[in-house]
């Protein structure tokens, strides 16, 4: 049996190692000719929502399941207390996730939403590997 730090270490380095697929998976679709805008937008929404939940992991701090990401910033507050306030503009890839799934939600972003998108989840990434144990981090 594994201790619990153990464990909990193995949880943080998966959804790190998702959160950089989704970070690799956003990076190709806007390098394609021409670039997938939207599945960019929205794979930068699941890496930023990803960080952020391999550090409530990290801290354990429970959290609902939700795509929410200024709402995962809200349960970090507390123990991290300039995160909330470092990422906020972060939340703006929220509908990336939640919103424009669908036809007609809302409209297709344009190439610079797309590119601004995946800034917003390198900006999230780069603020929190340093907050986790580097044994934990992700090859980035």
């Amino acid at each position: 049996m594994r201790p619990p730090e153990q464990v909990k270490m193995e949880l943080v380095r998966q959804w790190l190692a998702k959160a950089d697929q989704d970070i690799q998976a956003g990076e190709a679709l806007l390098a394609a000719d021409p670039p997938f805008l939207y599945p960019a937008c929205f794979h930068a929404q699941q890496a930023a929502e990803k960080y952020l939940k391999a550090l409530l992991t990290w801290h354990q701090i429970e959290f609902p399941k939700t795509r929410a990401i200024e709402q995962l910033l809200d349960l970090l507050e507390p123990t991290v207390p300039d995160i909330a306030s470092g990422l906020s503009d972060a939340a703006a890839l929220t509908p990336f996730g939640v919103d424009i799934r669908y036809p007609g939600d809302q409209p297709e972003p344009d190439l610079e939403e797309a590119r601004q998108a995946m800034d917003l989840a390198r900006k999230v990434r780069d603020a929190i590997l340093p907050l986790l144990p580097s044994s934990s981090a992700s090859g980035q």
